[in-house]
């Protein structure tokens, strides 16, 4: 896969950024009459008002905690004047969800609005969040910015750099994490590092083994045809009002910019873990391939308490199998890997946050959040073999199985990205149809 050039692969990533996000992004044609929710819209959505505690405002606090400043604009432009994220675009969902709108979606939707710069720890983490579908942590190191996933496009990335370095004081970025091969986590790298930084050395780029083969497969040798799939999946074409797209229940919506690569420097590999000093800080990986990813790390910051949580740990259900097309993930894997940070860090962290959405502070708070999801991925795995075992096909196990209440009712267990549904057709195939390709006939 090395034979690609870096210019050769930022040419195809433009191309299929072109063809996914900005083609897909124009206003079309849409239906003008958008109807009124049914009764039975009506119902449903007053059923889960009644059955989630939606009187819990923990997630609002922890969303809005640590707000340092935003965008006056309120939008941020490439160097032609062009509008490359537009944070206004959902300003339309403020309070109580109208009877168009799934209540539960609604809020998440509202969450995920909120954006600027953020301070997750004083004095040394911060997060850009809101700026693009996924959030850049900036942790202060003993030199400069380590910077953790530098969005998709180079303008989104280079604006929240500007950002922090405006409003906490000027750094040079001394390294880079990525912590996995999806776009909106490293197509801005060019925003935030220039290229012969990286190349002579000065700033390394840490990355998770089989990262830049991963990032090539998925978002160009099959970019186009998934970028229309997920024109569907994110709903993109429809409108951004209250009877259309409320956002992606992982973030809001892609940024439209030229987005690039580089490959990592640093290679993480050791599934039990292993440390690195970058920037004079501890750092301890653990690699976690086939979970959110194909390519993956979460890793902890001893010395500060805090960990990331990559995209293996988020406030939603997520995708076992993403409809916009990409490899099967392993719920047993994931779920592991989730438990193994919970046996080397559970009684020790205090900050823990992800490349999407907000953090959560304090050990009473983050040891149960991360057991019930680590739980989420194990149960919807060995349920679905279950039923597989007792004669059940996919389709028949998707309608049957129920997440138990302990985890239903949690908010990040909730299908605002992933569903239950086709999480549960992933596994079956994952395990049943993956295996019995590989037997002999």
């Amino acid at each position: 896969m090395k034979k690609f050039s870096e210019t050769a692969v930022r040419f195809l990533l433009f191309i299929t950024l072109f063809t996914t996000v900005s083609t897909y992004s124009q206003k079309i044609k849409t239906d003008k009459n958008q109807k009124e929710a049914s009764s039975f819209t009506q119902k449903a959505n007053n059923d889960l008002l009644s059955y989630l505690p939606f009187a819990d405002k923990t997630d609002y606090e922890n969303a809005k905690r640590g707000l340092i400043a935003t965008i006056p604009a309120g939008n941020i432009k490439d160097s032609q004047g062009n509008i490359i994220y537009d944070m206004k675009q959902y300003d339309f969902i403020k309070g109580t969800a109208p009877a168009t709108a799934n209540p539960s979606l609604w809020r998440q939707s509202e969450l995920n609005s909120i954006n600027g710069l953020f301070e997750v720890k004083k004095g040394s983490i911060y997060q850009i969040r809101g700026f693009d579908l996924a959030n850049m942590t900036l942790i202060a190191g003993k030199t400069g910015w380590i910077i953790i996933d530098p969005l998709l496009s180079p303008e989104t990335a280079k604006a929240g750099l500007e950002l922090a370095n405006e409003k906490i004081g000027k750094k040079p970025v001394a390294a880079v994490i990525i912590t996995h091969s999806h776009i909106d986590h490293f197509g801005g790298i060019r925003g935030v590092v220039d290229e012969k930084d990286v190349k002579s050395g000065k700033v390394p780029i840490y990355v998770p083994e089989g990262f830049f083969d991963h990032s090539i497969s998925e978002n160009v040798m099959g970019g186009n045809t998934m970028g229309r799939r997920a024109s569907y999946m994110y709903g993109n074409l429809l409108p951004k009002d209250a009877k259309g797209t409320l956002g992606t229940g992982l973030g809001q919506t892609t940024s439209t910019g030229l987005a690039g690569i580089l490959d990592g420097t640093v290679k993480i590999s050791k599934l039990s873990g292993e440390e690195k000093i970058v920037d004079g800080l501890k750092v301890e990986f653990i690699y976690t391939p086939e979970s959110e990813a194909p390519a993956e790390m979460m890793f902890y910051f001893s010395e500060l308490k805090a960990f990331c949580q990559s995209e293996d740990i988020t406030h939603t259900l997520h995708n076992l199998y993403t409809l916009r097309g990409a490899q099967v993930r392993n719920g047993q894997k994931w779920s592991a890997y989730i438990d193994l940070a919970l046996a080397k860090w559970g009684d020790d962290v205090e900050f823990s946050f992800a490349s999407h959405h907000w953090p959560t502070w304090d050990n009473k708070n983050i040891k149960p959040y991360w057991e019930k999801q680590r739980d989420l991925y194990r149960f919807i795995h060995d349920q679905t073999l279950r039923l597989a075992n007792e004669g059940y096909t996919p389709i028949e196990i998707a309608e049957m199985l129920k997440l138990p209440e302990s985890l239903d009712k949690e908010s990040y267990s909730r299908g605002y990205y992933g569903t239950l549904s086709h999480d549960v057709r992933a596994q079956y195939h994952y395990t049943l149809d993956g295996l019995t390709a590989t037997l002999p006939i």
